[in-house]
C-alpha cells in the first residue's frame, strides 16, 4: 500500500521537498506573526509611555496604524541591508551597512557611529585580554616542562 502524501491546506498534493518547502513556509509564517505582535505591544507601551508624559490619549486603531507602518519600514530595512552586503559580495550585514543605512539621519547616523566605536573599543580590550592569558598560560606551561637543574644533578654531570 502507498504511503499517503502531504496535502495542502486546499487538498492539492504535493511531492516530498515541496511539502518541506510548504512547512517552512508555515513556520515562517508564524515567525512574521509573531514578530508583528511583538512590534504592536512594544508600539502599545510605548503611546502608553508617551500619553502619560503628554496626557494625550492613542486610539486602538492609531497604535494599530504605527505599529503596522514601523514593521512594514523594519521589513525594508532589512532588505535595503541586505542588498548592500550583496552589493559587496558578502553574505554577512556590517555595522558600516547599518551605518549606510541610516546616513540620511543624521542624529541617528552619529548615534549608530558612537554605539560601533564602543563595540569596536570593547572588543580590542577583550582580544587583549585574551592575548595577555594565553601569552601567560603558554608562559607558565614552558616553566613546568622545563625542569630545574639542582646542585645534585648537576655535580654528577661533572
Amino acid at each position: 500500500m502507498a504511503a499517503a502524501r502531504p496535502r495542502l491546506s486546499a487538498g492539492r498534493e504535493i511531492s516530498g521537498g515541496r511539502a518541506m518547502e510548504a512547512a517552512g513556509g508555515e513556520q515562517r509564517e508564524l515567525l512574521i506573526q509573531r514578530l508583528r505582535a511583538a512590534v504592536h505591544y512594544t508600539t502599545g507601551c510605548l503611546c502608553q509611555d508617551v500619553a502619560e508624559d503628554k496626557g494625550v490619549l492613542f486610539s486602538k486603531q492609531t497604535v494599530a496604524a504605527i505599529s503596522e507602518i514601523t514593521f512594514r519600514q523594519c521589513e525594508n530595512f532589512a532588505r535595503d541591508l541586505e542588498m548592500f552586503a550583496r552589493h559587496a559580495k558578502r553574505s554577512t550585514i556590517t555595522s558600516e551597512d547599518v551605518k549606510l543605512l541610516a546616513r540620511r539621519s543624521n542624529s541617528l547616523l552619529k548615534y549608530i557611529t558612537q554605539k560601533s566605536d564602543e563595540l569596536a573599543s570593547s572588543n580590542m580590550e577583550q582580544k587583549e585580554k585574551k592575548k595577555k592569558k594565553s601569552s601567560a598560560a603558554k608562559g607558565r606551561k614552558t616553566e613546568e616542562n622545563e625542569t630545574p637543574v639542582t646542585e645534585s644533578e648537576d655535580s654528577n654531570m661533572a
